[in-house]
């Protein structure tokens, strides 16, 4: 359902240094993705897997190096072309599940599909009206992917993405995810556990 009009995209960083808390997480760091691509970060817990996603969201300022986008969007900066998905749901609890997917189509713009279309594809079109606080983690998460497909954007971000998500949850994703590469579209997820489609190992910190 998401649109995309492959465009070549590539997304490079060169000689990354986090330092978080006065600690550095990690330095010197390359990496590179492309359109049509998956991109799985590894590494053991604290080695600046979430970090690194944060950095390329724009939501952390590396204290060294560069990160460029070579092609997309020439009027639109990175964090613009990109969908953070953070291992933490973030819903209003209050509101209900279709007004906080209105929530973000309206806070983060741009083109859109339709809101309903979306949650029927993860399976949520029976809980519209219902409550975010009511939902269960694997709900929670699925509403958080809905974002994902009803705002338009080349570039995922995720962090642990099919936490919560039982198998037939997990399967439904897995499709998303290839859709999304068959579009011209980009993933770079931050994981522990499998996720569930092909993609480069891209490693944190040594062994995990």
């Amino acid at each position: 359902m998401n649109g995309l009009v492959p465009v070549k995209m590539e997304l490079a960083g060169r000689g990354i240094t986090c330092v978080r808390g006065g600690r550095e997480v990690f330095s010197g760091l390359d990496f590179e993705a492309a359109s049509g691509e998956a991109v799985a970060v590894v590494g053991r817990n604290g080695s600046g897997k979430t970090s690194l996603l944060r950095l390329i969201a724009g939501l952390l300022v590396p204290a060294g190096g560069t990160i460029v986008l070579d092609g997309g969007d020439a009027d639109m900066t990175l964090p613009e072309q990109c969908h953070y998905l953070g291992h933490r749901d973030a819903l209003k609890p209050a509101l209900s599940v279709a007004e906080n997917l209105s929530f973000w189509a309206e806070f983060l713009g741009g083109e859109r599909c339709d809101a309903t279309d979306s949650l029927a594809t993860v399976g949520l079109d029976h809980a519209t009206d219902l409550p975010a606080s009511f939902l269960s983690a694997g709900q929670r998460r699925r509403l958080s992917l809905a974002r994902l497909l009803t705002v338009r954007r080349p570039i995922w971000l995720l962090d642990e993405p099919t936490t919560a998500l039982d198998a037939a949850g997990q399967d439904m994703f897995g499709t998303l995810m290839r859709d999304h590469l068959a579009r011209g579209g980009m993933i770079i997820a931050a994981i522990h556990g499998p996720l569930g489609i092909d993609a480069r190992e891209l490693r944190i910190g040594g062994a995990a």
